[in-house]
């Protein structure tokens, strides 16, 4: 892109952004009359306004920064989860060519018929059903055309406005910059549907043996860089568990252990875990869909992901400071003391508290406030499988209120910790 016209864009964004912010209040802020929490909600509604308005990638970067309370604020948090891609469906003429050019000869000839509603549209991609010459019926994902370049100018602007804002101290400590050459590199791995379908087939092989926890199963003879074909799954999102029949109670159960596997377990990730990426299959299945986005726990970072996780379940709050502070990749804090102490405190709140009546995701996002004011900065690893967890339990408790996901964690958890290797040294000593 050229330069001026990369600074008209960039000039455009902020007259979206100070539009946002006349809209959402700026009076009432400058006039004190909110009090913190409400000016960061506040604060939060503009900056998902913002993104919303200038796009799809946009948009996608808003929901993977919503993944991050140990950068941004619960306020911020909130507001950007709430993002949806909303994407208006490209043409089907213009799917029918990328299906045409991607699988030409025999391969195009066993697709007899594709659907010309999509099932779901994004920024990258849209999904259609489609019959194969043997009758069955698959979901098609295929690439939107000019999905790279559109990336491509978005990210050039992101980064051009992640090195405006780095400029200003407190903005300096969320290290924009950084997190959007990863957030960068992620989604240009998106475009490359054969790395999904690479995950795919890893997380087939760790839920073998369990025929009511899965992926949806590849045509692999159909699946290219930019059209991936999958087995059609029947049933219903699990933001949607309202309309699930059967056992829910054993869908729960069974959400829950694919989570826990995959972070205790396998160390391999969904790192796009939401509800809208979850599948309740009316024959009782549980399907993991949406699977261009993944992270790796490191073996030498199990143990000590293992140990944190059993020192947050046990409410032991000086054990998980010290673990926190001493593997952080980075730390802003001079004060160990005050910010020891201030973990301490968090948890004295959940004192006589049974294990069963406490929260994982309540506990997980008040730590995280306390780690980001004392900017004690988290494994970006361990933020992906805290996330996880969150949504086991908010699905799970949706399914059945009487979930325990700390019990049910335990077993996990007790083998991990007996098979990890000895783990990473500290980065730091407590001071």
């Amino acid at each position: 892109m050229r330069p001026f016209v990369l600074f008209l864009r960039f000039w455009l964004i902020a007259f979206v952004f100070l539009a946002a912010l006349a809209r959402y209040g700026w009076r009432r802020l400058r006039a004190g009359k909110l009090d913190a929490a409400a000016r960061e909600r506040l604060r939060g509604d503009v900056l998902a306004t913002t993104l919303e308005r200038l796009g799809a990638t946009f948009v996608k970067f808003g929901q993977i920064l919503s993944t991050r309370p140990d950068l941004i604020g619960p306020g911020y948090v909130a507001a950007l989860a709430r993002l949806q891609d909303r994407v208006p469906a490209a043409q089907f003429a213009v799917v029918r060519e990328v299906v045409d050019r991607e699988l030409a000869g025999p391969r195009r000839a066993r697709i007899v018929s594709i659907d010309e509603e999509p099932i779901a549209a994004a920024s990258v991609a849209q999904v259609h059903a489609a019959t194969l010459d043997t009758g069955e019926r698959i979901a098609l994902k295929v690439q939107r055309p000019g999905a790279a370049a559109q990336i491509d100018r978005d990210l050039a602007l992101m980064d051009l406005g992640a090195a405006v804002v780095d400029v200003i101290p407190s903005a300096h400590l969320l290290s924009l910059p950084g997190a959007v050459r990863h957030f960068g590199t992620a989604l240009r791995g998106q475009l490359d549907f054969r790395l999904e379908a690479a995950n795919n087939r890893r997380f087939a092989h760790n839920f073998t043996g369990q025929e009511l926890i899965g992926v949806p199963r590849l045509v692999e003879d159909l699946c290219t860089e930019r059209v991936l074909a999958m087995e059609l799954v029947d049933g219903v999102r699990a933001t949607e568990p309202e309309r699930v029949a059967g056992d829910r109670a054993a869908l729960a159960r069974r959400g829950a252990d694919a989570i826990l596997q995959m972070v205790f377990r396998d160390g391999f990730v969904h790192a796009d875990l939401h509800p809208g990426n979850i599948l309740l299959g009316h024959d009782g299945r549980l399907v993991l869909i949406d699977l261009g986005l993944v992270a790796e726990i490191a073996p030498e970072l199990m143990r000590p992901w293992c140990e944190t996780f059993l020192a947050l379940a046990q409410q032991n709050g000086k054990e998980l400071a010290r673990l926190f502070y001493v593997h952080a990749p980075s730390v802003g804090t001079r004060d160990y003391a005050a910010y020891e102490h201030d973990v301490v405190a968090y948890f004295d709140a959940f004192y006589g508290r049974k294990l069963g009546e406490v929260e994982v995701g309540p506990l997980v996002g008040g730590i995280m406030n306390v780690l980001r004011r004392h900017r004690v900065k988290v494994e970006p690893v361990f933020t992906v499988v805290h996330l996880g967890l969150l949504v086991a339990e908010g699905l799970g408790k949706q399914l059945d209120p009487t979930l325990d996901l700390v019990a049910r964690a335990a077993p996990y958890l007790a083998q991990a910790l007996s098979t990890a290797p000895p783990g990473r040294a500290p980065l730091r000593e407590v001071s």
